[in-house]
């Protein structure tokens, strides 16, 4: 597995950590409802790092956009999730339009990984 890679795997498990976490405290914690969306947005994400530095390991999608489209998954998700945490905690955001932010880049991820498999890959 190559370093890219590694780091990617273990950014998809603190992104599913802090999912769970974040799961934890909108179920038990009182008027934390707007973490349920956080906690979701990392977890689905983390999961779709995992399989997308597993497709590009196998060869199923080109390894560098498919690489890129990970990273993508990962900061969109902290973008999108980490305002939703500042906001209900902080009452601010982490800086102007975070979450669209983060919403378009999680966009533009899938439309990388969408191209990452089309992608023809020399033998």
């Amino acid at each position: 597995m190559s370093s890219a890679c590694r780091i990617l795997v273990i950014l998809a498990g603190v992104m599913g950590a802090d999912g769970v976490i974040l799961a934890a405290l909108s179920a038990h914690g009182g008027n934390a409802a707007l973490l349920a969306p956080a906690s979701s947005m990392l977890l689905f994400h983390a999961s779709a790092v995992l399989g997308t530095v597993a497709l590009a390991e196998r060869g199923l999608v080109h390894p560098k956009p498919g690489l890129v489209a990970a990273l993508g998954f990962v900061l969109a998700a902290v973008l999108f999730a980490g305002d939703l945490t500042i906001r209900q905690f902080a009452g601010h955001n982490l800086f102007p339009y975070a979450a669209p932010t983060g919403g378009t880049l999680l966009i533009l991820s899938w439309l990388l990984l969408a191209v990452a498999a089309a992608w023809p890959r020399r033998a």
